[in-house]
């Protein structure tokens, strides 16, 4: 920290969306909707998932900790966000700016690198269906989640140590609507080098593994499929992919972008209308997309309402 007039923030203001105060109400009511199917369906899919004895399998083993992180993950940042809506002041204090980093990014990387293991799951269910069961045992599916958890909470709790080692005595003012870490870095009056070699380096290291895993499995499972004689058998083999590559799809190619564009095309407005996305919209959709077009799920949703009715 450089010697002088500079004072250390204690606190920072996020800017959020828009300082448009027209705007303030009708996004918050768009927001809290939001915000509400996602803790509404994410929690149904890991209710159905507990009860339902067919859905005790590998596959929604991990659809069920995907649901729980994107709940969690829309949780940490849904609530603030829609306070500082209605609130003149969007303060928040140091430590819980540090605390809402790390669980960001502790479940960004959790959502990142569960489906690439999922990716891996279908391979075996597909390529290798006789011995799936074997393979795919509760102790190795237990083993992957673990090692998901570990990393990610390595990276989170790494990334998030460094960039509060530095100081902030420009500005208290973050141009974003929560504690994401480039925008983090701008206030800095510290030299940011290694956190950004960190944060780039973690970044590779966890995107990249997991786009390299869902591509191979893809290549073995759509050559697979290809050899498959039946029509039918090709239809089915595909429907179970289809929720997963849509899921993989939009989180992936939305971090892809955010972390690997050109850096002459940098902007914060746009890095907010992507984070908006894979914070809050795909921990909304990816529950959908796995209920619409899955008839184990549909099934068990439709048994779970009927014995609720006659309950009622």
């Amino acid at each position: 920290m450089e010697e002088g007039n500079h004072s250390e923030v204690t606190e920072f203001i996020l800017s959020g969306l828009t300082d448009r105060l027209e705007l303030q109400v009708p996004l918050f009511v768009l927001f809290l909707l939001i915000y509400v199917v996602t803790m509404v369906w994410n929690g149904v899919m890991i209710l159905l998932i507990k009860i339902d004895p067919r859905l005790h399998t590998p596959m929604y083993f991990f659809l069920g900790n995907l649901s729980f992180c994107d709940l969690c993950y829309s949780s940490v940042i849904a609530p603030k966000m829609l306070q500082n809506f209605l609130t003149k002041r969007k303060s928040i204090s140091h430590a819980a700016c540090a605390v809402q980093m790390c669980l960001c990014f502790f479940f960004q990387d959790i959502e990142c690198l569960l489906l690439a293991v999922m990716a891996y799951d279908r391979y075996v269910a597909i390529c290798n269906p006789l011995l799936y069961r074997i393979t795919m045992s509760r102790w190795l599916c237990n083993l992957l989640v673990a090692g998901v958890y570990g990393v990610a909470l390595t990276d989170a709790v790494t990334n998030t140590y460094y960039t509060f080692q530095l100081s902030f005595c420009k500005s208290a003012i973050i141009n974003h609507f929560f504690c994401d870490m480039p925008p983090m870095l701008a206030l800095s009056c510290s030299d940011t080098r290694i956190n950004e070699m960190v944060m780039f380096a973690f970044a590779c290291f966890i995107i990249v593994s997991s786009v390299v895993t869902v591509l191979l499995s893809y290549v073995y499972i759509i050559s697979t499929i290809l050899r498959i004689q039946s029509a039918k058998g090709r239809r089915k083999a595909f429907s179970t992919c289809t929720c997963h590559l849509t899921a993989v799809a939009m989180f992936h190619g939305t971090l892809l972008f955010m972390y690997f564009r050109p850096s002459s095309s940098y902007s914060m407005d746009t890095d907010k209308i992507a984070s908006l996305f894979y914070t809050l919209v795909i921990p909304m959709l990816n529950p959908l997309i796995y209920s619409l077009r899955n008839t184990e799920v549909k099934g068990a949703l439709r048994k779970g309402m009927n014995k609720f009715q006659r309950i009622s």
